[in-house]
């Protein structure tokens, strides 16, 4: 198995904002054939080291997510819906 975690903070995090992104990212559930789970969470705490959302995706190998990074609708949908909204991002790969 194969986790890739992203965290995101939003230019503006307002609760409608962050609901908007969140939907944005779950709309990839049973759109991209290579997804075997879907996590998105919106913070909660608010500390320093807080992001606004984490989202966190699973696969059965590292070219099943590098084949997501390039799906249409996580490019077309996603990314281009996103990527506007977006502050600064981080992520963390791995094998599970």
């Amino acid at each position: 198995m194969f986790t890739h975690i992203v965290f995101f903070n939003l230019k503006d995090n307002s609760p409608e904002n962050l609901e908007k992104a969140k939907s944005i990212l779950m709309g990839m559930e049973g759109k991209i054939e290579q997804l075997r789970e879907l996590i998105v969470g919106i913070d909660v705490v608010h500390s320093a080291r807080s992001f606004d959302i984490a989202l966190v995706t699973k696969f059965d190998s590292h070219e099943d997510m590098d084949n997501y990074q390039v799906h249409p609708y996580h490019v077309n949908e996603v990314l281009t819906n996103l990527r506007p909204m977006l502050e600064s991002s981080a992520s963390v790969d791995f094998e599970d």
